[in-house]
């Protein structure tokens, strides 16, 4: 139940990468991270789930916040290096749909 987050901001986006397990015992620490980037709405998301093993539904959460805060300042949510195992979280929920997603086999 580790993980590694670290946040680069450019002029138009954060790039937030993440390793490890997002689940109910680490979504905190991402909330955590997450929280004043999206309440400022000044710059796109972009997160990085390459390294990430294991998402349960409080993951999923996670990302459903950040993309209503978002929208409300007209800015996007991109998730990127998603494994097919986390991939099916989102096609089962919906939430595919709702945001940018690339498979981790997808070239940017």
């Amino acid at each position: 139940m580790n993980i590694n987050i670290n946040t680069t901001e450019n002029e138009q986006e954060y790039l937030i990468v993440i390793e490890g397990e997002l689940d109910v015992y680490t979504a905190p620490e991402l909330q955590q991270v997450l929280e004043p980037i999206r309440q400022s709405g000044s710059h796109d998301i972009k997160i990085d789930l390459t390294d990430v093993n294991y998402m349960d539904s409080t993951g999923l959460g996670i990302f459903v916040g950040t993309l209503k805060d978002l929208n409300q300042h007209d800015k996007e949510l991109y998730v990127i290096g998603v494994s097919k195992r986390i991939l099916r979280l989102f096609e089962i929920t919906g939430l595919r749909d709702l945001m940018h997603i690339n498979e981790a086999s997808e070239v940017e």
